[in-house]
């Protein structure tokens, strides 16, 4: 089994287990559920920069990036930094992350939220909503066309952005669909962990205009997104970059201004 397989397993019983512990219709009496939720995909449209800046704590390819700093210290920092966006690994067993972090970035910021996630099942989604995300990753590596229907129609129906995440055409011809807002390309081969740009420089000409395009995974430099934007790409994903300095914030502020410059 690849690292991609091996987290899906987990997964799974991780999510049979918090249905047990809380169950849907709870779910949908948090206090945060009937929030009116922010557009990634149009902050996206409308920024210079369209950084979508990640909180993550460690990584199966990288191992720890940074287990010192506090998700609301990273949030503020990220929103005074002008990032369009946070996103925010809730795996705990591979990524070091929980939906705690999610509670605790919306608690501290007005940005739109998206929940980093591996989901196989609309239980995660209703989960996201009531836990303050504003978007969620549905990744076509891990599901196929009936399941991304169905769970991009849910996330629609509860005002969520869907972000759909592929790493090669298959993917993307059988997953475009009315009901996903933006396009990710991950540059990293989730089975080999290898990453190249040249996946977004390819796969961008297949991606029809209605959709925001975002480029996920192996972006650390202005001259990586400068060489990215002439594709059509108006969205980037950086985590690493930041995470791994004392102060993310700080990091993207100074990105973000060198970028619109």
């Amino acid at each position: 089994m690849n690292i991609l397989d091996r987290i899906v397993v987990d997964k799974r019983k991780e999510v049979e287990l918090r249905k047990s512990i809380i169950p849907m219709a709870q779910l949908e009496t948090s206090v945060l559920f009937n929030r009116t939720t922010k557009s990634l995909a149009q902050r996206l449209r409308d920024s210079k920069s369209g950084i979508i800046a990640e909180h993550k704590r460690r990584s199966p390819s990288k191992s720890v990036i940074n287990h010192s700093l506090n998700v609301q210290d990273v949030a503020s920092g990220y929103e005074k930094a002008g990032a369009c966006g946070m996103s925010i690994l809730t795996d705990a067993k591979y990524f070091g992350g929980s939906l705690d972090d999610l509670l605790l970035a919306r608690a501290t910021c007005e940005l739109p939220l998206l929940r980093k996630e591996f989901i196989i099942d609309e239980y995660q989604i209703l989960e996201a909503k009531s836990y303050g995300a504003d978007v969620i990753l549905l990744i076509a590596a891990v599901l196929d066309s009936a399941e991304i229907k169905l769970f991009s129609e849910l996330a629609k129906s509860l005002h969520l952005d869907v972000l759909l995440e592929v790493h090669n055409e298959e993917e993307l011809q059988r997953s475009i669909m009315p009901s996903i807002d933006m396009l990710g390309v991950n540059n990293r081969d989730l089975k080999t962990f290898n990453v190249s740009l040249e996946t977004s420089k390819k796969l961008s000409e297949k991606m029809p205009d209605e959709f925001v395009k975002v480029s996920e995974s192996g972006i650390s430099t202005i001259a990586a997104i400068k060489e990215l934007q002439p594709f059509g790409y108006s969205g980037f994903l950086i985590g690493e970059n930041f995470m791994k300095t004392d102060n993310p914030g700080r990091e993207a502020n100074t990105f973000i201004k060198a970028l619109e410059e």
